[in-house]
């Protein structure tokens, strides 16, 4: 059985893949994969594993021996899923990898935000504190998290572990109702919890009733100290406007992990103001997933659907 992971390189040069070794007879691993070269690199091969490198119809058709996709995510969006179908061709994926890497890593937001940490380590890198009239700084108000509100969007997986941390810190926690169906959620929907929230964290996809769910309307009607995350989907909030409100002290922090173009190749407002002001703003490059164990997870599971549809053959 030969198998052929397409983008290695996404996952990190750190990974084992004994794991996936072990499942097949011949394993061909390329770092990366340009949209040309990927029906030439699969001739002959039974299985393929792809990140982020797009399985097309036309590539799938002419691929007689595939059997088999891993999709090494969570999203199957980048796989012609009717034409794998068509071709009698299983799609597989990987769920619930990264659930303690992102969880931590929207926590980290928090706390940072939480104590002014962007604003501080602005203060320090000045001078300021150096030249304090006495022993420490106060320029900028300190959330204590214990016995403050957590309002969270998503109560999978993920948004349940985060509140599991969250109720560590003493913080009190609401999950939102899923949008879009808030008529037969019992639930309150995020607009009657955003005006209570003192942090608003998100932990649901991207999908035509998330899109764009944080607008100026909805941040609106977060209190003026309310932290924002997003270690979601970029496109659930609105960027520009939540900048907008945080330039203007109408919110109390803003973390991103995601935006809506990937890599921001184009640029975009939240980069440009972390290099032109002075924001209690945290902007990291989609990398709340990105722990070794939760990249390692991905081969384990990768393995894993190996293993299963080998055993349905």
């Amino acid at each position: 059985m030969k198998a052929v992971v397409l983008d290695a390189d996404s996952l990190g040069g750190d990974i084992d893949l004994a794991p996936i070794r072990s499942q097949v007879d011949q394993l061909d691993v390329w770092p990366a994969t340009a949209p040309g070269q990927v029906a030439e690199r699969l001739q002959n091969a039974e299985i393929v594993l792809t990140n982020k490198v797009v399985i097309e119809a036309g590539v799938i058709s002419a691929l007689p021996r595939l059997q088999l996709i891993c999709v090494l995510a969570t999203g199957t969006n980048n796989i012609d899923m009717q034409a794998a179908g068509e071709c009698n061709v299983a799609v597989r994926n990987v769920a619930a990898y990264g659930t303690e890497s992102v969880a931590q890593h929207a926590l980290m937001m928090m706390l940072s935000l939480a104590v002014r940490l962007p604003l501080y380590q602005h203060d320090v890198r000045k001078g300021q504190w150096q030249q304090a009239p006495f022993f420490c700084l106060m320029n900028h108000p300190v959330m204590q998290l214990a016995g403050s509100h957590l309002v969270l969007v998503g109560q999978g997986e993920l948004g349940k572990r985060v509140a599991e941390l969250a109720g560590a810190f003493g913080m009190h926690v609401s999950f939102a109702a899923r949008p879009g169906h808030e008529g037969n959620d019992d639930r309150p929907p995020l607009a009657e919890l955003a005006p209570r929230a003192d942090i608003l964290s998100l932990h649901c996809p991207l999908t035509s009733s998330t899109h764009q769910l944080l607008d100026s309307e909805m941040i609106a009607r977060l209190p003026e100290h309310a932290l924002l995350i997003n270690c979601a989907r970029g496109g659930i909030i609105n960027e520009e406007a939540a900048l907008t409100a945080l330039q203007a002290g109408r919110l109390g922090g803003l973390g991103v992990d995601v935006l809506p173009e990937e890599p921001p190749r184009q640029g975009h407002a939240l980069l440009s103001a972390l290099n032109d002001e002075v924001l209690n703003l945290i902007v990291t490059p989609h990398s709340a997933w990105t722990t070794l164990q939760a990249r390692q997870r991905i081969v384990e599971l990768s393995a894993d659907n190996i293993h299963a549809f080998l055993g349905e053959g």
